[in-house]
């Protein structure tokens, strides 16, 4: 993780618009579109033992959110697939994390961009875990956020979308000033959606409920896990779930590339225990990411 040190100032390569480039000049000008409209998609993946987890399908999640953008990558999803591969190998890292993002360049300035450029870069860096281990073994506190996941009618809510990460980094700020790990934010309707960068699973009477993601990322690690527990024979339910509802879980979790799975202690004024789901599901999770290690 590069800690105190500033990430412009990092060493290494970044890939960036088809070539390998130093950190310092992977640049883009101050006119950028994406800067000043948002129109930026991007993913976060982690590399194990030198090995991307879940590549291919994070490939495919990066075209489609820049689709929805009205974005077409110039580069088909192999030669993003290899160039994930190469500058990962590129700066030796073993473990860490890979973020590709893909925007518009600077050609035109205002709200049409029609004849921008689709940049696209990919850089990576050590970054071992989300939260610290004492943390995750305790489990997480998270606040209650006042910004809401909007209506799908007001915004490409299914993209990995840059401009749709303002609440959520408005919610994290807010939570740490009190005190909380992160925060739990509802949708426009009042439902449970997600935290500001993570999925989240209820245990309920053995059971494991999760919100259905129909204005929120239907996440990579969340889909994941979910095949995890029907392998150990844990029924998942996805429907709509109320706040209210907390009260009924016993075991709370997140799930995401970068929380991976944490456990939460607790959300506003309820109280969990991380017990047994959520230890066998950390458990099979790890032993996942280190079969994929050794593949």
């Amino acid at each position: 993780m590069a800690g105190s040190q500033s990430y412009d100032e990092l060493d290494g390569q970044i890939w960036m618009n088809g070539k390998l480039v130093p950190w310092a000049e992977a640049k883009a000008h101050y006119l950028t579109h994406g800067l000043h409209y948002a129109s930026c998609v991007f993913e976060g993946q982690r590399v194990y033992s030198g090995r991307i987890f879940k590549l291919e399908e994070h490939t495919q999640r990066l075209f489609a959110s820049a689709r929805m953008l009205d974005m077409k990558i110039p580069f088909s999803e192999a030669e993003i697939n290899e160039a994930n591969r190469q500058v990962v190998a590129a700066n030796n890292m073993v473990d860490g994390y890979v973020r590709p993002a893909a925007w518009r360049g600077s050609e035109m300035m205002g709200v049409s961009a029609q004849k921008n450029r689709i940049n696209v870069a990919i850089a990576v860096w050590q970054w071992p875990a989300y939260f610290s281990p004492q943390a995750r073994m305790k489990g997480i506190r998270l606040d209650l956020a006042t910004w809401r996941r909007p209506d799908p009618r007001t915004a490409p809510a299914l993209a990995k979308a840059a401009g749709l990460y303002m609440i959520c980094t408005l919610s994290k700020h807010t939570a740490e000033s009190k005190g909380f790990d992160d925060a739990l934010m509802l949708d426009w309707r009042g439902q449970i959606a997600e935290a500001t960068g993570a999925n989240i699973f209820l245990v309920i009477g053995g059971e494991l409920h999760t919100p259905t993601p129909d204005c929120f990322l239907d996440g990579i690690t969340r889909r994941t896990v979910m095949g995890l527990a029907k392998n150990r024979q844990i029924k998942v339910v996805e429907r709509a779930i109320m706040p209210d509802e907390l009260g009924k879980a016993s075991e709370v979790f997140i799930t995401g590339t970068a929380a991976e799975v944490t456990p939460v202690a607790a959300i506003g004024d309820y109280t969990f225990t991380p017990g047994r789901v959520c230890q066998v599901l950390m458990q099979d999770y790890e032993a996942l990411v280190r079969e994929q290690k050794a593949a």
